[in-house]
């Protein structure tokens, strides 16, 4: 059933990324490209084992050639007086910005995040990520992150001169 589902979804996955593409070609010159993973029907074990979330945080950067700066971060958390909210949560800082995670195993959800400054390979992070956890549900959401950030000088140039204020004599 697992198995046949895992294909399914991933058959799912195929439809999406023209979406996404779309998505990307509309987004306006930008900083980066900001992902952000809801995952649900997760396998808990997974989703509570600390070697586990390590090795995806160590080993994602690579899958979407991004360059790690520090080893991944990751910490289990217990939160007094709501024992089913309890977790893994963990980072890890890339040249290129960040990568992070949220998992709730007793809820068999986890929330990712992936922000870069230069683009990379979406599909193959999302469906890296499911495959890993081996979510049954993946809400997607793609931003483009600092449209304004300049990135060539002559769009620095543009937006200094239209937020300054003009001096009359």
């Amino acid at each position: 059933m697992c198995k046949q589902f895992l294909n399914t979804s991933r058959a799912l996955l195929a439809i999406h990324p023209k979406k996404i593409r779309e998505k990307e070609k509309s987004i306006p010159e930008m900083f980066g490209p900001h992902l952000t993973l809801d995952l649900s029907e997760c396998n808990p074990e997974k989703l509570s084992d600390l070697s586990y979330i390590y090795d995806l945080l160590d080993e994602l950067p690579d899958v979407i050639d991004m360059h790690k700066i520090t080893a991944p971060y990751v910490f289990v958390y217990k939160p007094k007086g709501n024992p089913t909210e309890w977790g893994i949560s963990g980072f890890v800082i890339i040249a290129e910005s960040h990568i992070s995670i949220h998992t709730f195993p007793d809820n068999k959800h986890a929330f990712m995040d992936i922000f870069s400054c230069k683009q990379f390979d979406i599909h193959k992070a999302v469906n890296y990520i499911t495959s890993k956890l081996e979510a049954h549900k993946a809400d997607k959401r793609l931003s483009g992150r600092g449209k304004e950030y300049p990135r060539q000088v002559i769009a620095a140039r543009e937006i200094v001169a239209r937020s300054r204020p003009t001096l009359r004599h």
